[in-house]
């Protein structure tokens, strides 16, 4: 359909060029959106989530092998400390009586002794169970982040140069832009935000935003259309821009 706009040919013909640069100003935008480079760093950071949540209950598991190992290690010093006293004090008794209770006693300790560094030896082992598989899942987590500075780099090397061409496109439509009249313009933009395209070339009968063919009544109203007219496409709503390969 026609609307109270007119405009010359070649000023609607610049309109291709203006949607032809949103559309590469579109694409970049999507480029930058959809980087491989993003979808690893969202995959990594998930499995990092992970890891730092297993390194927390590894940390905690090697602390609490040491925290044990340390109390026995303290039981250990005290059945020690017991039987050396002991010793002591049955190389300088006398009494008979004396000398047999603490032959029990010490008979006694020296089991508790061996029970107790059977569990030490177990805890130790233990501790190095437990700090191997912390390290491993340190070493792990250190790689998972060479990974992502390396990704990291890539993606902004990858936005930077997206950047660059997305500066020089909008440059480019300003230029083009600053030649259409402001009411040609308006309407573009108006038809844009709608409808997602703002100008369609019309090429063999198909209009290039629907990419399809016009039927002949409509074909026959953009022939008796003045060259000036503003036309709609009836089926996009974007300013329909006709030129020698429009077929008409």
């Amino acid at each position: 359909m026609t609307v109270a706009l007119k405009a010359s040919p070649d000023d609607q013909a610049l309109l291709l060029e203006v949607q032809q640069l949103d559309t590469r100003l579109q694409q970049l935008d999507h480029r930058s959106k959809s980087l491989p480079a993003l979808a690893q760093l969202a995959e990594l950071a998930r499995e990092e989530e992970q890891l730092r949540k297993t390194l927390a209950q590894q940390r905690g598991g090697a602390e609490d092998a040491r925290a044990e190992l340390k109390r026995v290690e303290s039981d250990v010093a005290v059945v020690e400390a017991r039987i050396a006293r002991d010793s002591d004090r049955l190389q300088h008794s006398s009494s008979t009586k004396d000398v047999h209770a603490l032959e029990q006693e010490l008979a006694s300790l020296r089991k508790r002794l061996s029970d107790l560094e059977d569990i030490e030896l177990t805890v130790m082992e233990r501790v190095e169970q437990e700090q191997d598989a912390l390290s491993a899942a340190e070493g792990r987590l250190a790689e998972l982040r060479e990974r992502v500075v390396a990704l990291e780099a890539e993606r902004d090397e990858q936005l930077k140069g997206l950047e660059s061409e997305r500066v020089h496109a909008r440059a480019n439509r300003a230029t083009v832009a600053g030649k259409i009249p402001p009411e040609l313009m308006a309407l573009y933009e108006r038809q844009r935000s709608r409808y997602g395209v703002g100008a369609s070339h019309l090429r063999g009968g198909v209009s290039g935003a629907s990419g399809v063919r016009l039927t002949e009544s409509d074909m026959a109203r953009i022939r008796s259309a003045a060259p000036d007219e503003v036309i709609l496409c009836p089926d996009s709503d974007a300013i329909l821009v006709r030129t020698a390969e429009s077929g008409l």
